[in-house]
C-alpha cells in the first residue's frame, strides 16, 4: 500500500509531532508549514493523503481543499481542526475532505483515518490504472508482439511476474529486447507510477549504487548485462537484496549466467537470488510466423517518425525475410525496417541456407500470411493458396501452424 501523507500545519511543533507519529508507523510524512509549500506536492498521480490544519496564515486548510480537488477530486484531504472549529470541520465535510480530526488528537485515532484514507486512495488509483489498460490494452499487448504460441506465452509471463515483487532474470539471444520485456513488466506492477531506470551492468560503479538506489526507490531498477557487473558491485547489490531494499531488481543476460557462476565470474548468491524468476525471450528464428508481424510494426513507426507514405509489404517481401534466421534478432529486424521505409532496399539480408531450408521457410510464411489476411480462417487461407483442405491441414501440422493465433 502506499505510504505518502503530506502534512501541512503552520504550527511547527504540532507538525514535527504528527510527523513523528506518522514515520513510527511506517508511513512517509512531507511536512509543510503552508499552503504555498504545499501545494507543489500535489498532483493526480500522487499516491497518498492529504492532512491539513484549517486554520493557517494566508490560504488556510479550505483554499488547500479547493486547490487539491482541483487537481483531483478523489484526493483524500483531511482537516485539522482546533477548539471551536467543528462547525468548520463540518463545512469541510460538505465541501468533499474525507474526515476531520480534532486537535490534539491522540496518535490511535490520526493513524485509523490515515489508514482508511489510504486504502481509498490505493483502491482509485488502482482502478484508474485498470481503466487504463482496458482502454489502451496493457503494456504486454501494446509492446510485446507476434502471434506465436511462444509470443503468448512470453506476454502471459510477463504479465504473471509482474504481479508479484520478486526480481526477474531475463535472457535471451542479443537484440532479443531484454530491457523492452523489463519495462512491460515495471508497467504492468502495482508500482508502476514509481521510477524505472534502465542501468549497463559494465558502466556500474560501487560508489554509484547508493545514488541510484535513492533514485529508484520504490521502483524497478534493470541491469542491462547484469553478467558484466564488477565482483564489489555483485557483493554490495547482494547485500541490498537480502536486506529488502525499496525497489525491485530486473537483471537482464545474454550470456548464460549458470556458466558464469562455474567459472567464478558471478557470484553464486546473487545468481540465486536473481534466478527464482525467470523469462527467457524467444529468438526470431524459433517464431518465424511472428516475422511479418513485427516488420509492418516497425515499418509503421519508422514511416511515422519520418513522416513517409508506408510502402506497400509484398507477399514476395514477407517470404525473403521469413527466409533467414536473423541472428540479431528483432533489432536487427527494425533497422530493416527502416531501410525499407526509406526505399533502401527489401529488409533482408541473403544467407547461406540450402535450398530445402528456404522452400521449407518460405512454403510456412506463405500459410502463416495467408491466415493472417484471412483472419484465421482455415477454408478461406486453403481456397486462396488453391490448396486441397487436407493438404492445407497437413502442411499446418507440420510447421505447428495454428489458425486461432490469428484470430
Amino acid at each position: 500500500m502506499n505510504k505518502r501523507v503530506l502534512l501541512v500545519d503552520d504550527d511547527a511543533s504540532v507538525r514535527e509531532a504528527l510527523g513523528q507519529t506518522l514515520e513510527l508507523a511506517e508511513y512517509e510524512p512531507t511536512l509543510a508549514a503552508s499552503f504555498v509549500e504545499a501545494k507543489d506536492h500535489i498532483n493526480a498521480d500522487f499516491n497518498g493523503v492529504v492532512i491539513s490544519d484549517i486554520r493557517m496564515p494566508g490560504k488556510d486548510g479550505f483554499a488547500l481543499l479547493e486547490y487539491a480537488q482541483g487537481v483531483d477530486a478523489d484526493l483524500p484531504v483531511l482537516l485539522l481542526t482546533g477548539e471551536g472549529d467543528i462547525p468548520m470541520a463540518v463545512r469541510g465535510i460538505s465541501a468533499g475532505a474525507f474526515d476531520f480530526l480534532e486537535k490534539p488528537c491522540a496518535p490511535q485515532d490520526l493513524l485509523a483515518v490515515v489508514a482508511r484514507a489510504q486504502k481509498t486512495r490505493a483502491l482509485v488509483l488502482e482502478n484508474r490504472r485498470l481503466k487504463r489498460q482496458l482502454e489502451t490494452g496493457d503494456a504486454a499487448a501494446r509492446m510485446l508482439f507476434g502471434v506465436s504460441d511462444l509470443a503468448k506465452e512470453l506476454r502471459k509471463k510477463t504479465r504473471a511476474f509482474a504481479r508479484t515483487r520478486a526480481g526477474v532474470l531475463i535472457s535471451g539471444a542479443p537484440g532479443t529486447g531484454t530491457s523492452k520485456v523489463a519495462e512491460v513488466i515495471h508497467l504492468l506492477s502495482d508500482v508502476s507510477d514509481a521510477p524505472f531506470l534502465k542501468i549497463a551492468a559494465a558502466s556500474l560503479k560501487q560508489s554509484d549504487l547508493a545514488g541510484i538506489l535513492r533514485r529508484v526507490s520504490g521502483g524497478s531498477l534493470f541491469l542491462d548485462e547484469v553478467a558484466a557487473l564488477t565482483a564489489d558491485v555483485q557483493l554490495t547489490l547482494l547485500e541490498c537484496l537480502e536486506q529488502n531494499c525499496d525497489m525491485r531488481l530486473l537483471a537482464g543476460s545474454y550470456r548464460d549466467l549458470g556458466k558464469e557462476v562455474e567459472a567464478g565470474k558471478f557470484n553464486h548468491d546473487l545468481y540465486y537470488k536473481l534466478a527464482v524468476t525467470r523469462i527467457r525471450i524467444p529468438s526470431l528464428r524459433e517464431r518465424p510466423e511472428d516475422i511479418p508481424v513485427l516488420f509492418r510494426h516497425y515499418v509503421a513507426i519508422a514511416c511515422e517518425q519520418a513522416a513517409l507514405s508506408a510502402p506497400e509489404i509484398s507477399q514476395s517481401v514477407v517470404s525473403r525475410l521469413m527466409a533467414q534466421e536473423w541472428p540479431g534478432n528483432a533489432r536487427a529486424l527494425m533497422n530493416a525496417a527502416m531501410r525499407f521505409s526509406m526505399g533502401l532496399g527489401e529488409g533482408h539480408e541473403e544467407e547461406d541456407l540450402g535450398l530445402s531450408q528456404r522452400l521449407a521457410q518460405v512454403e510456412r510464411s506463405l500459410l502463416s500470411e495467408a491466415l493472417r489476411r484471412h483472419n484465421g480462417n482455415a477454408s478461406q487461407a486453403a481456397k486462396a493458396l488453391k490448396l486441397p483442405r487436407k493438404t492445407f491441414y497437413d502442411k499446418l501440422a507440420k510447421y505447428g501452424i495454428r489458425p486461432e493465433g490469428f484470430r
